[in-house]
């Protein structure tokens, strides 16, 4: 914990922590700035615990990791290892992906990381570690490969030996008179025996997998699909095995054997995980193709000389240089050469981008026609790509809240499917027709093995993957996946104006001389550029371009201030120069009466004024028009059409901001609004009340720098980026193109993505809801219908992949065409 000083601290934190829900002791040691809690699990997390330390105004010091699980199958998995990690020293969150097979973990700073991956390992899965001078993200993927060259190697050895007893017990069984001639041509005594060994090679070969793991699981009181497989297959292959050696064991006309059924379901099973496993690297294509972006080596320019080196070894400060046709090495700025660059990788923008001396480049994009020399910006971790690459990573392991269902109903899915089994067993064996046995098997193994969660685990996160993976490609960087479901649900867009709505380059359109000025309009203009000059304002800089191009000799500005949303002040050439807009005048106690009438003509014409006061008195009015970008009116009408309402926050005058809303079609204008203030603007509009009769859910569009406590407290904020700043903390969506037309194509994305994950939550529900009574033999009464084991089998592993192929047509995904003028 940090911020406590002193003994005062400590208690009001103990006193917090007390007050949550579930903790029976807490005590806050102030020397080692630590706390300990007892609380019952059931009713507390360490989150919430933290969350109420901090609400008291103190920090919680943690740290974040992310590292590879091996060994999942399916959403118990999922489940186990997340409740393990949970149960660790020390952490605070931990979510755990079955279709990245990551988990990321958030733990009190000074915890030991081995201690997360023993808490794994306890509950039998594997932690990927990667060795010295090997990245996580390839050791990931040599892990990966692996699995999958193992797992075929397994589906190659069960299906060789499944075919023959394939053929030697089901091919004749569907054939008339069949069964006649093989028995006749193989006596069924030794045919058995055959079977016998083919299916025990199966059994304890490619399917002890479902053995070992399905062990763990139980051992750890969490049986998963592996449990379920077990048990089924198990169950079959017993069974057979009783009647083979000890067939008076039996009841009279139950002596039968099902040695094809469970070497045909491991084989079914372990063809589906193969089909599951190659699905799931096509959804993570979007990553590793923005990893195949980077150059592998650059030209650096030393003492005159070109001198080809791995990029690894480029410097900051160095100078690279970029031939036409070659991949910019690094983030940098040009120093010398034009050139046209294609950064469609990281806005999504096909069209070219000049570039010239000053203009930034981004390591990956490609150099199209000139020569370009580059001084080396950012590095490594620190580049653009490796920021994007991050940040689509990190929204692909995190989950949106549709998924909340699916892991309560997964929590007792496999138990009660246990129960179920167990149920149907003793009423066939209660009630069902001779061989009663025989059917209670059947029914009980089908229940086992139909009744698998992984098509519930893979439902969600495989959208999410191949949702922000598209959205990466189209330039839109979805920060949390989360993020995807709260865009889409918005029932309010609010719009900074500024760079958002319009170009965000103002120009100096009018000066207006107050009648009894003491100055001409070049003089006042070289006063009011001087105290502008320090101000990072656009519309400051507006006035001093106008000033350069005039010719103006700007003086040096002494006692300069800034006042956030008001205006700017200094002392130029011993005379008092403040300029700002009319509610800073109001405070300086200047008389904007004069002017009022033609500043508020050029407010009505779009433009944004300002006064300027020489000595305490009123020198003149200035207009500063900015540019509404030629994408907006387009964007605002295809949000409309979507059903929005939108709103604009802004700074300027009112009279300036309603006439850009009227001409932009915008719903509501909030005007006037100081930097510090649009968080509570934002606030106002989410208490108006949204479609659904509760608070409005915002959306909030800024460039992601002064908005940034409007985009924290907004739903969803959205931070349009400029291609080589994206790590733009306070916001949950990047856009990084600079138009609102990438927010209609990443609303239409989000749209699509949850549209896919609520299909794949459907069918995965549907599926055990509809087949389970199937395989129990509801339908035997009236249609005489008992579903085989092995049809359950193949409908598991069809289940799962059809949840991965419904998510990977997301990649086919067609923005939505806007029409510009």
């Amino acid at each position: 914990m940090g911020g406590m000083t002193c003994a005062a601290c400590s208690t009001r934190a103990e006193k917090a922590l007390r007050a949550v829900p579930g903790v029976h002791e807490a005590t806050v040691n102030l020397a080692t700035e630590r706390a300990t809690v007892s609380f019952d699990a059931a009713e507390t997390t360490p989150l919430a615990l933290a969350e109420a330390v901090q609400r008291t105004g103190y920090d919680v010091r943690t740290e974040e990791v992310t590292f590879a699980v091996g060994g999942m199958t399916c959403a118990a998995c999922v489940g186990r290892v997340e409740k393990a990690l949970r149960g660790a020293d020390g952490v605070v969150e931990a979510s755990v992906n079955l279709a990245t097979e990551r988990a990321r973990v958030r733990y009190s700073a000074g915890t030991d990381v081995e201690t997360l991956y023993e808490a794994v390992r306890r509950t039998g899965y594997d932690v990927v570690e990667p060795e010295a001078g090997v990245s996580a993200a390839d050791a990931e993927q040599e892990a990966r490969a692996r699995d999958r060259h193992q797992l075929q190697r397994r589906l190659g050895w069960a299906a060789g030996l499944t075919l023959p007893l394939f053929l030697l017990e089901m091919v004749p069984m569907a054939i008339p008179g069949g069964m006649a001639w093989i028995d006749g041509l193989i006596p069924m005594q030794t045919r058995w025996l055959v079977a016998f060994a083919l299916a025990t090679a199966v059994q304890f070969g490619p399917g002890w997998r479902f053995y070992r793991a399905g062990w763990a699981a139980a051992r750890h009181g969490a049986p998963d699909m592996n449990t379920l497989v077990a048990l089924g297959t198990t169950a079959a292959y017993g069974y057979s095995v009783v009647a083979t050696f000890l067939p008076g064991a039996l009841p009279a006309g139950a002596v039968h054997v099902y040695y094809e059924a469970s070497a045909t379901i491991i084989t079914l099973i372990l063809l589906g995980k193969w089909f599951e496993a190659r699905a799931k690297g096509q959804t993570s294509d979007a990553v590793r193709a923005l990893l195949g972006l980077r150059a592998e080596t650059a030209r650096v320019v030393r003492d005159g000389q070109d001198t080809e080196v791995p990029v690894e070894e480029v410097a900051v400060g160095d100078v690279v240089r970029v031939r036409p046709g070659e991949k910019v090495p690094v983030d940098g700025v040009v120093t010398e050469g034009t050139s046209y660059v294609d950064e469609s990788m990281v806005t999504g923008e096909p069209v070219p981008v000049e570039k010239g001396e000053g203009a930034e480049v981004v390591g990956g994009t490609v150099n199209q026609a000139g020569s370009l020399l580059v001084r080396t910006t950012r590095v490594g971790a620190d580049t653009v790509l490796a920021q994007i690459v991050q940040l689509v990573g990190e929204a692909q392991a995190s989950r949106p809240a549709i998924q909340a269902l699916a892991d309560r109903v997964v929590a007792v899915f496999v138990p009660i499917v246990l129960v179920i089994a167990a149920a149907v067993f003793a009423v066939w064996l209660a009630v069902g027709p001779s061989p009663a046995l025989t059917y209670a098997l059947v029914a009980a193994v089908s229940v086992l093995i139909i009744a698998c969660p992984c098509a519930m685990g893979l439902a969600t996160p495989v959208s999410v993957m191949v949702g922000t993976g598209k959205a990466a490609e189209l330039g839109v960087l979805f920060r949390k996946g989360e993020a995807l479901q709260t865009l889409f649900e918005a029932d309010v867009v609010a719009l900074d104006k500024t760079g958002t709505l319009t170009e965000g380059r103002p120009t100096l359109t009018d000066v207006a001389l107050a009648a009894d000025a003491d100055l001409d309009e070049a003089d006042l203009l070289r006063l009011v550029a001087a105290v502008e000059v320090p101000s990072e304002h656009p519309v400051g800089a507006a006035i001093v371009r106008a000033a350069d191009e005039r010719g103006l000799s700007v003086p040096n500005a002494a006692d300069f201030e800034a006042v956030p949303g008001f205006g700017v002040r200094g002392t130029v050439e011993g005379r008092r120069v403040e300029v700002g807009a009319d509610r800073f005048m109001a405070r300086l106690g200047v008389d904007v009466g004069p002017l009022a009438d033609a500043a508020g003509q050029l407010a009505d014409a779009g433009k944004t004024p300002l006064y300027a006061a020489v000595d305490g008195r009123l020198a003149a009015a200035l207009a500063v028009s900015d540019p509404v970008k030629p994408t907006t009116p387009a964007a605002i009408a295809a949000l409309h059409d979507a059903g929005l309402r939108i709103a604009m926050i802004t700074g300027d005058n009112r009279g300036t901001a309603e006439a850009v809303a009227r001409r932009l079609g915008i719903d509501e204008v909030l005007a006037e609004v100081l930097p510090a203030d649009k968080a509570e603007a934002v606030r106002q509009l989410q208490s108006e009340g949204g479609a659904g009769g509760g608070p409005a859910h915002v959306a909030f569009v800024g460039d992601g720098i002064n908005d940034a406590p409007a985009l924290a407290q907004a739903d969803v904020g959205v931070a349009i980026g400029t291609g080589t700043d994206v790590a733009i903390e306070a916001a949950d969506v990047v856009l990084m193109r600079g138009d609102l037309t990438a927010l209609v194509e990443a609303r239409a994305l989000s749209a699509a993505t949850l549209r896919n994950v609520k299909q794949n939550l459907f069918w995965a529900f549907a599926y055990n809801v509809v087949l389970i009574p199937v395989a129990a033999g509801v339908l035997y009464p009236a249609l005489g219908v008992l579903l085989s084991p092995v049809l359950g089998a193949a409908a598991m592993g069809l289940s799962s992949v059809f949840v991965l192929t419904n998510a990977l047509r997301l990649r086919r995904f067609q923005p939505p065409v806007v029409a510009t003028v």
